[in-house]
């Protein structure tokens, strides 16, 4: 136990040693959208559901989604790649703000943002609909406007981390956003860059860019070594094929679909196999088929070849184990991570030792975006240069604890330390904390990406509004910050017989609640040093009036946050459970003297 509570704290120590990491991320930006329905009966029309909507999700999706994640586990996440002028892009830019993404994508009129759409019933995705992609490539304009942006957050984020190269993510779904003359100008930039990790369907089109890490899927990986493999070599005895269509999506991983080779026959002793099923009829180059050869290590120049005498014990990470050298090789790479999707993935680094990691099987609907999630904690590890098993390690459990749910999947640094059984708040910073001490933990936060929710108030009896109010305030941001008024604030405010409970047991009760990060106690009678000091991202207040009439706004919108205000609970409040205790108390009182009173 002692050496599994050893091992949690290094890999934690990790995670809080990546805080703040600069990282560009460039790639297919698109946005995710999920429809979730109700369905009870078929249409009249032709046998499909009639489906009633009745919750609508957008959420930041591929290169996008890299960029939420990095910003979410804590590193400095700034994202370059072209989106459309148009609904789904403000959507997008929404995503971004609010995931405390840097956004300095650029903006490309006339060229849709690429959108998924999935529609739902009963959690089981019944279509997708796509739309931008290839067909809308970027224009010399645009390419020019995207370098310009590339160069700019590549110097931004040198900047910002004080002269330390950042590092950097591509992410090549094949929608058009990575052309080659942007694919050649980040291969001659790359000492540019201290780590960069590259996520490409296809591969090839990177040479010479010497990546740190690439994360190709099997299919991916599989896809790469055929066509290393130059022109097609005859093979002997029985082979396992993995039919590689030509039409593999641009979006996702390719389809890789598994069978017994044409003949289902092997040369030698053994006895000949012809009931076993597959593919039938020899492939030719148009077909694109993937061999598996006798010898195991073979490649054709349709494929990979792997020996079927082995037979249904072959699997993809046997096969991945056997090639990472290979892979290393053609791609350039420093470390090939080969994803598998439900199956974990296997990993290999210079050292030659291939590193098996596992996952746990879940629906698909579940596991959109957990790649994205395996990629910036890759890269974040890498980059804070942990050693590869350890950052082997972590990218797959950020790509595990995701999958709990239909939609697409985020890990954030609380979530990863709480998989650790190190919750956020044992990682050393305080709840409550003074004045002079908050400048700088607001600043941690800010190089994280994190956005931060300011309020302030008496609390002087806290109730049941109060606990709704801030958890509603703490759904705007990443971080709940809540200013108390001191003991002498609240008696010029609330008269000479308030406060009911002292600062300090108002602040530790205020602390406990999971919704507040950081509570901090000011004299004054106005928060406003605290709101120069914080610059928040969202000031809230309690009330049904309107932002205008909030005292604090032109501070706050001056300093670049917004204003909201929050309905209390009705009925409940300090005043009023103050009074109804005075009544029953002196209730009390009078029923008391009533049955002393001398008869």
């Amino acid at each position: 136990m002692a050496g599994a509570a050893a091992e949690q704290r290094r890999l934690a120590t990790v995670v809080e040693s990546w805080l703040g990491r600069p990282v560009l991320i460039i790639g297919d930006a698109m946005l995710d959208e999920w429809r979730f329905a109700d369905s009870d009966r078929l249409c009249r029309e032709a046998p499909a559901p009639i489906l009633t909507l009745r919750r609508r999700i957008s959420a930041a999706g591929g290169a996008a989604n890299t960029a939420v994640n990095v910003a979410a586990l804590g590193g400095r996440a700034v994202l370059v790649a072209p989106v459309g002028a148009d609904v789904a892009g403000d959507e997008l830019h929404d995503c971004l703000d609010r995931a405390g993404v840097w956004d300095r994508t650029v903006n490309q009129p006339g060229r849709p943002t690429p959108v998924k759409r999935r529609m739902l019933a009963g959690n089981q995705i019944l279509l997708r609909e796509d739309s931008g992609g290839p067909d809308d490539p970027l224009d010399v304009d645009g390419v020019a406007r995207l370098l310009t942006a590339l160069d700019c957050a590549t110097e931004e984020l040198r900047a910002a981390a004080g002269g330390e190269a950042p590092t950097l993510v591509v992410c090549d779904y094949g929608l058009g956003a990575l052309p080659a003359p942007v694919r050649a100008w980040l291969v001659e930039q790359r000492e540019r860059y201290a780590t960069v990790a590259l996520d490409a369907h296809d591969l090839a089109d990177w040479r010479g860019l010497a990546p740190t890490v690439v994360t190709p899927s099997f299919a991916e990986a599989t896809r790469l070594l055929a066509r290393a493999a130059g022109t097609t070599r005859p093979t002997t005895g029985s082979e396992l094929h993995l039919e590689h269509p030509d039409g593999d999506p641009s979006d996702g991983p390719s389809e890789l679909t598994v069978g017994a080779a044409p003949g289902g026959a092997r040369t030698g002793d053994a006895e000949v196999r012809a009931d076993r099923p597959g593919p039938v009829g020899e492939p030719t180059p148009g077909e694109s088929r993937v061999a598996l050869t006798g010898d195991g290590l073979s490649v054709t120049g349709t494929g990979v070849t792997v020996n079927a005498v082995v037979g249904e014990g072959v699997d993809r990470a046997e096969l991945a184990e056997s090639r990472l050298a290979e892979l290393r090789a053609h791609t350039g790479a420093d470390v090939v991570a080969v994803t598998l999707d439900t199956e974990g993935a296997v990993v290999g680094g210079a050292d030659g030792e291939p590193r098996r990691s596992h996952s746990t099987p879940v629906p698909a609907s579940h596991a959109v975006g957990a790649g994205d999630a395996y990629l910036a904690a890759m890269t974040l590890a890498l980059a804070a240069e942990a050693p590869l098993p350890t950052a082997a390690q972590l990218a797959q459990l950020a790509a595990t604890i995701t999958v709990s749910d239909t939609g697409t999947c985020v890990c954030r640094r609380e979530d990863l330390l709480t998989a650790l059984d190190l919750p956020p708040a044992d990682a050393g910073h305080p709840a409550v904390v003074e004045a002079d001490e908050l400048d700088a933990l607001i600043a941690e936060h800010r190089a994280a990406g994190r956005s931060v929710v300011f309020t302030n108030g008496c609390f002087d009896v806290l109730h049941r509004g109060h606990v709704r109010y801030l958890e509603q305030a703490r759904e705007l941001g990443d971080l709940l910050v809540v200013a108390v008024n001191s003991d002498g604030s609240v008696r010029r405010l609330k008269g000479p017989d308030r406060p009911v409970n002292p600062a300090e047991d108002r602040s530790a009760l205020l602390a406990a609640l999971s919704c507040v990060d950081h509570v901090v106690v000011f004299e004054e009678d106005s928060p406003a040093a605290l709101i120069e000091a914080v610059r928040p991202d969202v000031y809230v207040k309690g009330g049904d009036y309107p932002p205008e009439l909030v005292p604090e706004a032109p501070l706050v919108r001056r300093l670049g946050g917004q204003v909201r205000t929050l309905g209390y609970v009705p009925d409940r409040s300090t005043s009023a459970i103050i009074e109804r205790i005075r009544a029953n108390r002196h209730e009390r009182d009078v029923d008391a003297s009533l049955t002393t009173r001398p008869s």
